[in-house]
């Protein structure tokens, strides 16, 4: 890739944002963030698509896809290092995961 200066911007403030999140508080606060994220998107989203009965099925075949593809990222490469983007990704699917049980859990009571 050329080094143009959108580039080197991008490339600083990605180095930047990384380095702000080495701090463990920091890292483990944005994980609850983006569990607690998955949640509110998984109870939205299943709230939204109960009013429409016709996209049951398309949303659930979104919410497998987006589950297994993201798996596929996160657990692909099992290295030392966990990169912040792995961490944060599996949070919100692991919030998401945990908001559907729990409505399918108010449904079935």
């Amino acid at each position: 890739m050329q080094e143009t200066r959108l580039n080197l911007l991008l490339s600083r403030f990605i180095n930047q944002i990384t380095g702000f999140f080495i701090n463990p508080w920091r890292r483990f606060s944005l994980n609850i963030i983006c569990l607690f994220l998955g949640f509110f998107l998984a109870s939205a989203i299943a709230a939204t698509v109960g009013q429409q009965t016709r996209l049951d099925i398309t949303m659930a075949l979104f919410f497998t896809a987006f589950v297994e593809g993201a798996s596929i990222l996160i657990y692909r490469n099992r290295d030392s290092n966990n990169p912040l983007w792995r961490s944060t990704l599996n949070s919100l699917k692991i919030g998401l995961i945990y908001g559907l049980a729990l409505e399918a859990l108010k449904l079935n009571s």
